[in-house]
């Protein structure tokens, strides 16, 4: 039975950080253009997806339905959008 408590905590903080995403209008309000790669990543976390074209790269965090999107000309981002982060 000394198993079940532990089994319970590990579920509890798997819970705890699945909902701990950083795609919120609070993190895409801090965006700016400007930004380096490393400065978004540091406000969003690793992304989900990039696609690099020449010197431009488009990352996504999120998912189809809820996201933020950033996309970065010379390491700085020049444009940004989001959908659905209330």
């Amino acid at each position: 039975m000394t198993r079940r408590p532990a089994l319970y905590t590990a579920l509890a903080c798997a819970l705890a950080l699945a909902g701990c995403s950083k795609v919120t209008a609070d993190n895409y309000n801090r965006l700016q253009a400007g930004m380096t790669y490393e400065e978004v990543r540091a406000i969003l976390g690793k992304p989900d997806k990039c696609s690099d074209l020449l010197a431009a790269r488009n990352c996504t965090w999120g998912d189809e339905k809820r996201y933020i999107n950033v996309s970065f000309v010379g390491d700085q981002a020049v444009l940004f959008h989001s959908e659905n982060i209330r």
